[in-house]
């Protein structure tokens, strides 16, 4: 199985999340963005270009997420608590649209089956903050 990375990118006590646009089986859904660790490359590594290119800033991993699950038959997931070091995310080819959630909008959006266990680790690091802090 190879691994796929995803980004719990929180800031002000919200998480990021990316609307797909492709593939068409899952466009229109949301996810933690990221994407798959290429040989010889660190799990850490890989989600930093991911976020790179897909979103056009720099994150810091701060965490892994306990667990991992599957994606299909081919893929296994494992997500890691970020922050944007650099930058303010963007969209690009992959994703139409991103929304910061609080812990009360989590279940505002239609998340791939794969991220949604994770929401419940995410969860209870969300709080209410002051814009600006």
């Amino acid at each position: 199985m190879s691994l796929v990375v995803g980004a719990a990118i929180v800031r002000h006590g919200t998480v990021l999340a990316a609307r797909r646009t492709t593939p068409a089986a899952v466009a229109g859904r949301w996810e933690l963005p990221g994407g798959k660790v290429e040989d010889g490359e660190s799990p850490e590594a890989a989600l930093v270009r991911e976020i790179r290119e897909e979103l056009g800033c720099l994150v810091e991993v701060q965490g892994w997420l306990d667990g991992e699950q599957p994606i299909g038959t081919q893929h296994v997931l494992r997500a890691a608590l970020c922050r944007v070091a650099d930058g303010e995310p963007s969209v690009g080819a992959d994703h139409d649209r991103l929304r910061w959630l609080g812990p009360e909008q989590l279940d505002d959006v239609d998340w791939l089956e794969p991220d949604r266990p994770f929401l419940t680790a995410v969860r209870p690091l969300l709080r209410d903050v002051p814009p600006g802090t």
